[in-house]
């Protein structure tokens, strides 16, 4: 196992230097990498968004930041990490469409510089990115999470081009080998089980056995519960998995029903039978 940065991983697993890997939907979009996307790991949820200047209060939208540059006859500049994203996000712009065409926007590295429309140029950032506009761009496209830094630098945002959270994904060559997918599917096992666990509660109680059917009727199962005896032949405990929203709904039901309710939050829930592929393999 290997820590290396998120921007990477796409391009090594889809190169099949590494078989499998957690990286950003934005990155793998980024990159265009050709890999199996196997789960949704539903943390680090961000949004990559366009921002410009809170004083610019005639541009709310990327169709509105357009037409400022080509009213003013100046070019658009844009920083950002994400350089392909930009391109085909800010290429979709019927504004920019009816304007521009099919031209590309001129993208700007220290290492080439490519793309005909010199009108809209988009430099990559090599970080502080809220800190360029006004001066070194009029807009930037960046991740955000609570928007706290945008609003420090004097940005707001204006159009949001996706929102990303961490993915496992898997090298497309390693899942046809046997012996390789055997083992990607128990590393997705793993995380799925994580994932799934902490949006369960796993729930112990008593229940007197006059009331069992009218408690079963009204209690959301992960499948069907545990029902065991007690020690007083009147009563039998319960014990099963249900999703953690639906306990508020389902609390008054277990008070006046059952006694001695028990709560726990799983490390994991692992449903055995539903890990495949989404090819079904």
């Amino acid at each position: 196992m290997k820590v290396l940065r998120p921007q990477e991983i796409p391009t090594y697993v889809s190169e099949g230097v590494q078989d499998v890997g957690i990286s950003g939907r934005d990155w793998v979009a980024e990159n265009n990498a050709d890999v199996e996307t196997l789960l949704d790991l539903e943390y680090a949820k961000v949004r990559l968004v366009i921002a410009v200047p809170k004083s610019w209060n005639g541009v709310n939208s990327l169709s509105d930041l357009i037409r400022k540059s080509i009213d003013e006859g100046s070019t658009l500049r844009i920083s950002t990490e994400y350089l392909n994203a930009a391109k085909e996000y800010i290429k979709q712009n019927p504004v920019y469409r009816e304007t521009y065409g099919d031209q590309d926007p001129v993208v700007i590295s220290p290492w080439w510089r490519i793309g005909e429309n010199e009108q809209v140029a988009i430099y990559l950032s090599f970080g502080a990115t809220e800190a360029k506009p006004p001066e070194d761009a009029d807009a930037i496209i960046e991740v955000i999470e609570t928007g706290t830094s945008l609003q420090q630098n004097g940005l707001k945002v204006i159009e949001e081009v996706m929102q990303t959270s961490a993915l496992l994904i898997a090298n497309k060559k390693a899942l046809s080998d046997p012996v390789k997918k055997e083992k990607i599917l128990d590393i997705l096992t793993l995380m799925r089980g994580a994932v799934d666990g902490a949006k369960k509660l796993h729930i112990f109680a008593n229940v007197k056995k006059t009331n069992l059917d009218a408690l079963l009727q009204q209690l959301p199962a992960l499948k069907r519960p545990t029902i065991s005896e007690l020690s007083d032949p009147e009563w039998c405990a319960i014990n099963t998995v249900i999703d953690k929203d639906k306990f508020i709904q389902i609390l008054p039901t277990l008070r006046s029903l059952a006694q001695g309710l028990v709560l726990y939050e799983p490390r994991q829930v692992l449903p055995l039978e539903e890990i495949v592929l989404e090819n079904g393999k």
